[in-house]
């Protein structure tokens, strides 16, 4: 039962008035001219205050305690002025305690809820279903699910200075000494936050912010350039903006844009170019390879992948870019496949499959190190990492710092360290933690004779 004196903020009435309609996520964030992140917000806060799970429960419960009232239940028109929709009304103050309704008045409740999910929901199932679940893959607010416990006190692992805002879906890029953690999703939304990791001296230094706030974001270093190209939006988009952080003088600049929008794409840097690969579009899953020359500022297609996959992790071993994991749009992927830029027109193509990993993972982070390819995350079975030997083609398993279901987050290679940073379990994570993928032995020796 929900709590009788739960209070909703003006704002919290008028998302919940619109949800009543059968309006999307998207489609509330136009009408109230807000970002799809805060309606996500406003959705959780109304569902913690109403102890309810659902949009159909929030709508019920809001009719129950006489909030709003049903006069019709036309579905939610996006070309309507909000003054335009009378079929739901705020009839009360919500600080008031509801009055008992009568038996006619709880049978009249019953059939005008189911009234209106039939009406708002039916009609556009296929369309509005895509979209809600859309919003669940690409952006982790509202989640509800328990906080993973982290313990960076491992084998070989150890923590670092925690980030300085918790977020996931981030890019995380690692050159000179330093690691740069670069946009994402907070509990604020999505952000153009750049935060510079000084392994050194084990602190974070802010940086320009990037120039278009994206989340579900992957960067490589070229020479002292980081590229991050496109990306969610703040506004729910997906980007082709290719924007470029010099790490020497710290300033962003544009370069020429993506042939297509791509977001939570894999992404990999070889011999001076950039390759993407796959990814989401706004509409569709892609199988598309992208490859850019810095030199010429010009974007080129490369082959396909063999299937459609976004949420893939990506390393490079040999001069060949490994894609690991991710979601086709109907299930998460265990399998590995490799792309050889230099096999481009070749008879066999550039494209050859690897050992499949021992569970399937979607939203995992990829880094290479020697001759070995490291993921973490993204799984939803016993939490650990796995590594990939490239001489004996085996995976094999490591501990994971973050034991249960660690989605979203980055990884980057530097020395023989792989560092981890932030992600989703539960609740956003500030973690930063270091993982000594190669140790060395230093074995003494006696003088001759001993």
């Amino acid at each position: 039962m929900a709590n009788e004196h739960a209070i909703l903020s003006e704002r919290e009435l008028e998302v919940l008035k619109l949800v009543a309609t059968g309006a999307s996520n998207q489609e509330i964030a136009r009408a109230l001219v807000i970002s799809p992140n805060t309606v996500k917000v406003h959705l959780r806060n109304i569902f913690e205050k109403l102890d309810v799970q659902s949009r159909t429960e929030a709508t019920m419960e809001a009719v129950r305690r006489r909030w709003v009232a049903v006069d019709s239940a036309a579905p939610f028109d996006n070309g309507a002025a909000q003054a335009d929709m009378p079929d739901i009304a705020i009839l009360s103050d919500p600080l008031a305690r509801p009055a008992p309704l009568a038996r006619w008045q709880r049978v009249y409740m019953l059939i005008a809820a189911t009234m209106i999910t039939l009406a708002a929901v039916v009609p556009t199932l296929a369309g509005n279903g895509r979209r809600e679940v859309a919003d669940a893959l690409f952006s982790d607010a509202g989640r509800g699910q328990e906080r993973a416990e982290i313990h960076t006190q491992l084998p070989r692992w150890s923590g670092g200075a925690a980030l300085p805002s918790p977020r996931s879906r981030l890019a995380l890029v690692a050159g000179l000494r330093r690691l740069y953690a670069i946009g994402g999703e907070t509990s604020e939304g999505v952000t153009g936050q750049v935060s510079v990791y000084d392994m050194t001296e084990n602190r974070w230094m802010p940086a320009a912010e990037k120039p278009t706030p994206v989340s579900n974001v992957s960067g490589a270093l070229i020479g002292d350039s980081i590229y991050v190209p496109g990306g969610t939006t703040s506004d729910g988009g997906v980007s082709r903006a290719l924007e470029v952080f010099d790490a020497e003088t710290g300033a962003w600049e544009r370069r020429a844009p993506m042939p297509e929008p791509r977001a939570v794409y894999a992404l990999s840097a070889i011999d001076g170019r950039l390759y993407l690969f796959g990814g989401w579009d706004g509409a569709t899953y892609r199988r598309e390879t992208f490859a850019y020359d810095p030199a010429t500022d010009t974007w080129s297609r490369g082959t396909p992948m063999p299937k459609a996959r976004a949420f893939a992790g990506a390393g490079v071993l040999s001069g060949a870019a490994y894609i690991a994991g991710g979601f086709d749009g109907r299930e998460a992927l265990s399998d590995v496949i490799a792309y050889d830029p230099g096999a481009e027109g070749s008879e066999d193509g550039p494209w050859s499959p690897r050992a499949p990993m021992s569970q399937a993972r979607s939203g995992l982070a990829a880094t290479a190190l020697g001759q070995r390819l490291y993921v973490l995350g993204g799984g939803s079975a016993e939490p650990y990492g796995e590594q990939y030997d490239a001489g004996t083609g085996a995976w094999s398993r490591f501990e994971s710092p973050v034991l249960g279901e660690w989605r979203n987050l980055a990884a980057a290679a530097q020395g023989q360290t792989i560092y981890t940073v932030g992600g989703w379990a539960g609740d956003y994570l500030d973690v930063n933690a270091a993982y000594e993928a190669v140790i060395r032995l230093l074995l003494p020796f006696g003088s001759k004779g001993e």
